[in-house]
């Protein structure tokens, strides 16, 4: 890696995340010769939304075909799904799976022992279509990846960055004619967390790649860099948002006072477990006659939650020892079994708790099949983006798969038209101007962010009602508005500029969800 510190970067490419979408666009472009600086708020460039996938990403099997996984992503996504953007992920999707996952990156899905991939079975899912490896298929992608972009001569990896705000002539340059142009981007301010300054880097294209928003609610599957960064600076820099309100919530989250939520993944569900009272009795026959403990994610979730408040509990259970061998579970789910034995759990023995908890935004900033927003020269690939793919409700594992072709179609668009752009003057953008002096306390940042996740758990959560919904919009204006004048007086640090960007995104989903009056997928207004 090379290292630049410089008060001004300048790149071909500037891409903000390094998860499957963004290690994706960024492998591809770099292999053909373009420059590509790619920057991350942690501290571990693997933690991204990618690395903690545990279930696997849609492939193909023999009694598959394109048309089979259209009708399956369709009906997860209520009717709601651009049918030209499902057309393209299931035609492209197993072949990029197969050439850049296994073939350019190598990364090693589970066999059976005929050596043809292990296929798993998912809510959703007419047919076993997904693979995976063991439980932990996002970090074999994510390692795997990583370990490419780092060795690349063309690609220039930034961790403990943070991107402040999409820079765009229209708002930053000092030309102040730019305002009648036509909304663009020319590459983002960046605060070098370790050096406590801020950099201007400038390039031709910008892809944002910084995955959810799953933070912003109490619980969620979601790492903490989850915040919904790139959906609010995208918001700021005048991009258009759609469907933010279909948040799904994943159904089965580890629920223990010492633990941060965790996912059991629904490949559990797949090999047969169930869910279950605290007598141990399934429940799902009573919600969906027909798919019972695989039906889709929404319908699950509100399942649990009408249990929960009819037996007046704070969780449900998943019970695997009853329905699946312990060499089983032993082989497909380690990491599961690991983690929840670490808090006195025996999932070979026990019944293990579980809640639903906030995983994956349908919505965000729109794009085209090209991943190319309503902003000239920028993208957004992955969960921070809407392809229209999911509609109203995501069918489980497609998330990977959208995030590796839209990469790729990202990577291909850049590439076909970068050679005649040139890059941005760097005398028309000036430096940030810091404005504020004092240094914020992170006791202020952390309350404000407790208050955000319990106003989005309890009003904008799982059901939703209009009062609910006003009152939680008021609450998050009134927040937002103490939140810019503490931003304003105080020197930038990672945790005040997630603040900002999480109040944002909070208010951007629950205006959605306050404008969409119908019940359809997982937005359920009572």
């Amino acid at each position: 890696m090379k290292d630049k510190t410089q008060e001004c970067i300048e790149t071909d490419v500037l891409v903000i995340g390094c998860g499957i979408a963004g290690g994706t666009a960024t492998l591809q472009l770099a292999d053909s010769g373009v420059t590509v600086t790619v920057i991350t708020r942690s501290k571990e460039p693997k933690e991204t939304n990618t690395y903690y996938a545990q279930g696997g990403i849609i492939y193909q099997s023999e009694d598959d075909s394109p048309e089979l996984l259209v009708e399956d992503i369709i009906r997860a996504g209520a009717g709601l799904c651009d049918t030209r953007a499902v057309r393209l992920l299931a035609e492209r999707g197993p072949d990029l799976v197969r050439e850049i996952l296994i073939g350019k990156i190598g990364v090693t899905f589970d066999h059976t022992g005929h050596d043809e991939f292990s296929l798993a079975l998912e809510g959703g899912h007419s047919v076993s279509r997904v693979v995976h490896a063991a439980d932990t298929t996002g970090r074999a992608i994510e390692t795997a990846l990583l370990k490419k972009l780092l060795d690349h001569p063309n690609v220039t990896l930034l961790a403990n960055h943070t991107a402040v705000n999409l820079l765009t002539p229209a708002h930053h340059a000092r030309n102040r004619l730019a305002i009648y142009e036509q909304p663009s981007c020319v590459g983002a301010y960046i605060l070098d967390q370790d050096k406590g300054r801020v950099i201007r880097c400038l390039a031709k294209c910008t892809i944002l790649a910084t995955g959810g928003l799953g933070q912003i609610f109490l619980r969620t599957t979601n790492p903490p860099g989850a915040r919904g960064d790139g959906l609010a600076m995208a918001y700021r820099a005048g991009a258009r948002v759609i469907n933010a309100e279909f948040i799904q919530f994943h159904p089965t989250t580890l629920y223990h006072p010492q633990a941060p939520p965790f996912l059991i993944s629904e490949a559990v569900r797949g090999e047969g477990a169930r869910l279950v009272d605290a007598k141990g009795e399934p429940f799902m026959q009573k919600y969906s006659s027909e798919w019972k403990d695989l039906a889709p994610r929404d319908i699950v979730a509100r399942s649990m939650h009408h249990e929960m408040l009819e037996q007046d509990t704070t969780h449900v259970y998943l019970d695997l020892h009853s329905y699946i061998s312990t060499e089983r579970i032993h082989e497909h789910f380690p990491n599961i079994y690991e983690t929840c034995l670490a808090y006195g759990i025996d999932i070979t023995h026990d019944l293990v708790p579980v809640v639903p908890g906030a995983h994956y935004s349908c919505g965000g900033v729109w794009v085209d099949e090209w991943g190319h927003t309503s902003i000239q020269h920028l993208y957004a690939v992955g969960e921070v983006s809407c392809t229209g793919l999911h509609g109203a409700n995501r069918l489980a594992s497609s998330s990977l798969l959208e995030a590796l072709v839209w990469g790729d179609q990202a990577a291909c668009h850049i590439l076909s038209h970068i050679t005649t752009l040139p890059i941005p003057d760097r005398e028309d953008i000036p430096p940030w101007q810091e404005t504020g002096t004092s240094l914020p306390d992170p006791a202020l940042i952390s309350h404000d962010m407790y208050t955000i996740r319990h106003i989005m758990w309890n009003y904008v959560g799982l059901v939703r009602t209009t009062r609910r919904l006003d009152w939680a919009l008021r609450k998050l204006r009134h927040l937002e508005t103490d939140i810019e004048q503490f931003y304003q007086v105080s020197r930038l640090s990672d945790g005040l500029i997630g603040l900002r960007n999480a109040v944002r995104s909070a208010i951007i989903v629950t205006a959605a969800a306050w404008e969409n009056k119908n019940s359809v997928g997982c937005h359920y207004r009572e």
